[in-house]
């Protein structure tokens, strides 16, 4: 069972400090929402990753039916511009090479992780060399975040986390070390992201009844619940002042969450708003959620 705690009590002393510095309530002065942008041409865009070095947008896309299990090698990640146009639909992955239906993206590096059904893969984005590796025992690998050297996956289906070391193994000899971190929980990770202080923040994706909250993991520590349940999340970010951007399904949208005040909705209308990228920018944030379910990417500026 997920631990329950008071006021963050059991969280990260680090973390603590950060979110509180932007814990006050919110209110709809202090985030607007500048522009919102729909952008076609996708065909069931799962998760966009921001590439800061290149000035580009990755998409990993099921490319052929939304059914995120299907092994009919119809994947593909795109190249996008940060206005949504397509640089190169299917950039990945290279002759020779095979995804699924891959789900979440990281990018730092030079390199590019996503997942696959039951896999994780790692790519140069400049060769597109890719290797895979396999995870035993997982059931549904969803979001890949890198922290220092640890490749870390979620599992919403399966309720559990995996790791992977080391993250980079595009080249290494041999295998990479692939451990079960955690099981059970009650948490169904979906959405997974570094905070400010080192930990890994999480988001859960169960069933439509059984909402799910937001946990926050220090290394080699224990998951601890920063909210009660919310929804079905899939993508977390946390910004400067601390607070966490999110996307929840059963809201259909593009929310704000604070200790104080909970979520505050800035977009809705989504019918399947997925693992999103944020840009900082002159004007703020640049927030790029991809619609699963509607083939499409809407483009958010957001001004604090």
């Amino acid at each position: 069972m997920v631990r329950k705690i008071s006021l963050l009590a059991a969280a990260p002393a680090a973390f603590v400090v950060a979110l509180a510095a932007g814990a006050g309530p919110l209110s709809a002065g202090e985030i607007t929402v500048v522009s919102d942008t729909t952008v076609t041409g996708f065909t069931y865009p799962e998760s966009v990753a921001y590439d800061a070095d290149a000035k580009v947008l990755y998409v990993s896309e099921f490319g052929s039916e939304l059914k995120p299990t299907l092994a009919d090698g119809a994947g593909r990640i795109s190249k996008v511009s940060l206005d949504g146009t397509i640089i190169e639909q299917g950039f990945l992955p290279a002759a020779g090479q095979t995804l699924n239906k891959p789900k979440g993206v990281w990018v730092a590096g030079g390199r590019l992780w996503t997942t696959d059904i039951d896999s994780a893969w790692v790519f140069d984005t400049t060769t597109r060399k890719g290797r895979k590796v396999d995870l035993p025992g997982i059931k549904f690998a969803n979001d890949p975040t890198v922290i220092g050297n640890i490749l870390y996956v979620s599992d919403n289906r399966g309720d559990q986390l995996y790791s992977v070391e080391p993250a980079d193994f595009l080249d290494m000899a041999g295998e990479p070390t692939v451990t079960l971190v955690w099981s059970g929980k009650e948490i169904n990770p979906n959405g997974i992201a570094p905070a400010a202080d080192g930990s890994l923040l999480l988001v859960g994706f169960g069933a439509k009844d059984t909402p799910r909250g937001i946990h926050v993991m220090a290394p080699g520590g224990e998951p601890v619940a920063l909210s009660e349940g919310i929804g079905r999340l899939d993508g977390i970010y946390q910004m400067a002042d601390g607070n966490l951007l999110i996307t929840d399904w059963n809201s259909g949208s593009l929310g704000v969450w604070s200790a104080a005040s909970g979520v505050t909705i800035l977009a809705s209308g989504f019918k399947g708003p997925a693992d999103f990228a944020v840009i900082p920018n002159a004007d703020g944030l640049l927030v790029v959620v991809p619609d699963l379910v509607k083939s499409e990417l809407r483009l958010i500026q957001l001004r604090q």
